[in-house]
């Protein structure tokens, strides 16, 4: 898409635009340094204005990418040319009588996400956004990049297309520049096709994956979305996979995705499972969110926030379809599909902010709350992509039992791609609404104020039982406390308190070091054998309203609070067939989820 910019005056537009080349460079990848340089040839003006990205998108914090750059300098031929630095990512160069300069940098590159650059002695990745400049005005221009591996054996794979010289690639424009990630090394390389388009899979990291299983099961996902949407809207796709310890992660483009996982995260198969969630959900983004997209996307702002309430639609409705696609694309059955579903329920119910934080607001506020979680987030917010997800199945089960299954939340999804995402047209949220109102055929503000708009709990039942289903809690018999911990080189920290609990009402606080309950010490979680100590398993020991004295080190200072322990709270919720389902409620079933019973 393109970045609208502000016309310029200036009257040497008309007469010359300038050609712009970034060549990147990493001769001692040890090091994690890029070294870039801008070439740029025909500038008409007399300052440089240069400006790095503070954000990607698809990820919605400013990252400050501007702290990774180092040894900048600028020059006309072999002259120094003057600069300043205006602000935290804004660099300034005097080019009076100038048309043909370089500018070069470094980036530092050490962290491994999907949003961000990685350079080590085996491969290297970027992003766009954390490596490039945009030049305010030129935000339409083409854009060559040249690669220049530090081994003849490294490979070069990108989304963009490449030009006539080796390793250069051509972007249409800075946007797609930022839309575009490389992987460059001796990462594996394969290639099929789908619905008569290429497509790859490139795969960096060693692991227990089957290739072919899964270039399979992408095949099923992209056919199935596919078919949704009425066709794919790219020429060519490249899925680029970094395996690593411990680590989950995706992040969309128009053309490509980034995905992370864990390298042994594939045998088992539920983790195989998550896996092809974390697929079909940034295929998925394909459309929603890259091409369907808010008012407030529409045109990117990268040196600042992005606001907008509708982030629940395009994070929460595409984690809503990545429990469904596998289903239909018949990687795992509707048992499946309902037990993944059931833990999704129970991390909403068992996160307490979601009685303070409405849907919208959670939205709005991504970039100061989501990615930076802190001891009291759990009590103060609920994720927009949780959230979202479950308001996305409420509203898919409303329209599915209204027209039975005639019509559904897929007639959303596929009204928003014909009204705004294959114009590339931004929707408001009046808009988002107007349309799921248009194929629900009802008035949906009561709905949307009480669930998106505000804190209402969200009656699950309600929508369940036109399908024979309902949401039944679970008790274990230990006692709410209502602490979360974690074990730390063999210490039991509190990592959360929940509010109101009788952990918090008695002043015990996330950080503390939890010693001995009733003067008997607490074993560490995972440290103990079957006749443990940990916390979960002492609180077997007593009866609700019980008071107990707790022990902790709270800031290096010895202190025990008396807590008094209430029953138990449900620890998980199970969506089971209601007794004696009605011919109704099996053909509605059948028609979400293909069984007429579970």
């Amino acid at each position: 898409m393109s970045h609208a910019t502000a016309p310029r005056t200036d009257t040497r537009i008309q007469e010359a635009v300038p050609t712009i080349h970034y060549q990147v460079a990493m001769p001692q990848p040890e090091t994690h340094l890029f070294e870039v340089t801008l070439h740029l040839a025909n500038y008409p003006l007399p300052i440089l204005d240069l400006k790095l990205p503070v954000w990607t998108p698809g990820s919605y914090l400013v990252r400050e990418y501007a702290k990774q750059l180092q040894n900048f300098a600028a020059f006309s031929d072999v002259e120094p040319l003057p600069w300043r630095k205006i602000s935290k990512n804004h660099w300034q160069v005097q080019t009076i009588g100038v048309s043909k300069l370089t500018v070069s940098y470094r980036i530092f590159a050490n962290e491994l996400s999907v949003r961000t650059n990685h350079l080590d002695a085996t491969h290297g990745y970027f992003n766009g956004a954390a490596l490039f400049f945009r030049i305010p005005g030129w935000e339409k221009q083409p854009i060559r990049v040249s690669i220049i591996p530090p081994r003849p054996e490294w490979q070069v794979t990108t989304a963009l297309p490449a030009d006539e010289q080796a390793n250069t690639f051509f972007a249409a424009d800075f946007d797609t520049l930022v839309d575009s990630p490389f992987e460059i090394g001796c990462h594996q390389l394969y290639h099929f096709e789908v619905l008569g388009k290429p497509h790859e899979l490139a795969i960096w990291g060693q692991g227990n994956l089957q290739v072919q299983r899964m270039i399979s099961d992408m095949t099923k996902i992209i056919q199935v979305e596919a078919q949704m949407f009425g066709g794919l809207p790219y020429e060519k796709y490249l899925f680029l996979l970094h395996l690593f310890s411990q680590a989950y992660g995706g992040l969309e483009h128009k053309n490509c995705c980034s995905l992370i996982y864990q390298r042994f995260g594939f045998r088992a198969q539920d983790k195989y499972d998550r896996f092809m969630q974390l697929v079909a959900h940034e295929f998925f983004h394909l459309w929603n969110v890259k091409r369907i997209r808010p008012k407030a996307l529409e045109v990117f702002d990268y040196d600042q926030e992005n606001y907008t309430p509708s982030l629940w639609f395009s994070e929460g409705t595409t984690s809503y379809y990545d429990l469904l696609i596998p289903l239909r694309a018949g990687i795992y059955d509707a048992k499946t599909f309902l037990s993944n579903l059931e833990k999704e329920i129970t991390r909403y119910e068992k996160t307490p902010g979601r009685q303070v934080q409405p849907l919208s607001e959670s939205s709005f506020d991504a970039w100061i709350k989501l990615y930076r979680q802190d001891a009291n987030s759990g009590n103060s917010q609920i994720s927009y992509y949780l959230k979202g997800e479950m308001v996305s199945l409420l509203l898919d089960l409303l329209i599915r039992s209204k027209y039975g299954n005639q019509r559904s939340f897929d007639d959303v999804m596929l009204k928003m791609w014909q009204q705004f995402g294959s114009y590339e047209i931004g929707f408001t949220p009046e808009q988002l609404q107007s349309v799921i109102e248009s194929v629900a055929e009802m008035d949906l503000s009561n709905f949307f104020k009480r669930y998106i708009d505000d804190t209402e709990d969200l009656p699950f039942n309600e929508y369940l039982h036109p399908f024979g289903l309902e949401l039944i809690p679970e008790n274990e018999e230990e006692l709410y406390l209502g602490v979360k911990t974690s074990a730390e080189n063999g210490r039991e920290i509190i990592k959360f308190v929940e509010a109101s609990s009788p952990a918090q009402i008695a002043g015990i606080d996330a950080g503390d070091e939890l010693l001995a309950i009733d003067k008997i010490k607490v074993t560490a979680s995972g440290l103990s054998d079957s006749l443990s100590g940990t916390l979960r398993d002492r609180l077997k020991d007593y009866q609700p309203n019980d008071t107990i004295q707790m022990t902790v080190f709270h800031q290096d200072e010895l202190r025990t609070y008396s807590v008094t322990l209430a029953s138990p709270r449900p620890t998980r919720y199970q969506v089971k067939s209601v007794a004696n389902p009605s011919k109704i409620q099996q053909e509605n079933l059948t028609g979400w989820l293909g069984v007429s019973v579970l």
